[in-house]
């Protein structure tokens, strides 16, 4: 399964959690995954933030509780692998903002299009210092999506590093690509190729807002 494919499910994702139901049995990973998505649906249905002016401003407001929801650090590691030891600290901190950066381009920013789809929790399991939220998402055409959220405590809060989609993890689906292009090319084109996409975006996001005034 192809990145493009794992991000069009994790997205969905993002959006089912949304309309998920509070499990009486859930343990403290479930209730605090839930509690930031609430606030994603308190933005998402603000009057104001509805408006199409204010949608930049939006975007924003649900990246910042996607920091809570997220260890963006760990991912990132992750999903580099190998390639992440040799880094330089400064290196290090540069890839994590990059990578924050591809996940709300990728997804975050569809959480704003909802659609109705169905999340039942299917159980919680931890082992140690990781937990996982197992789920189901059932869509709107009546097919079901199995999906795991991996977490790991940081200080009083568990937050997700992983997501397995249909038994695909999407860091490993990150590992593949990001290795593939490390190994044929550098490290360095790596870093080139994700600023330029962050640079592509961020422009696109100015001339809308241009033609918003």
């Amino acid at each position: 399964m192809r990145v493009r494919r794992c991000g069009v499910v994790f997205a969905a994702a993002l959006l089912a959690l949304l309309a998920a139901e509070h499990p009486a049995w859930a343990g403290p990973p479930t209730e605090q995954l839930r509690a930031q998505i609430d606030r994603v649906l308190k933005v998402l249905e603000d009057p104001e933030l509805k408006k199409e002016p204010r949608a930049l401003d939006r975007r924003a407001a649900v990246r910042k509780i996607a920091n809570d929801i997220f260890d963006f650090s760990e991912t990132a590691q992750r999903s580099l692998a190998r390639h992440w030891a040799p880094r330089t600290p400064a290196e290090r901190a540069e890839f994590v903002q990059l990578f924050a950066d591809l996940l709300e381009r990728s997804y975050i920013s569809k959480i704003e299009v909802y659609g109705g789809e169905k999340i039942q929790f299917i159980g919680e399991s931890i082992d140690g210092d990781r937990a996982t939220v197992r789920t189901r998402i059932t869509t709107r055409e009546g097919s079901d999506i199995p999906i795991d959220y991996r977490m790991l405590p940081r200080g009083s809060r568990w937050l997700v590093y992983d997501v397995v989609i249909e038994g695909v993890s999407l860091v490993a689906n990150y590992r593949a690509q990001f290795n593939k292009i490390i190994t044929t090319s550098s490290y360095k084109e790596l870093v080139k190729k994700m600023r330029t996409k962050q640079e592509e975006f961020l422009e696109d996001e100015r001339q809308r807002r241009t033609s918003l005034k």
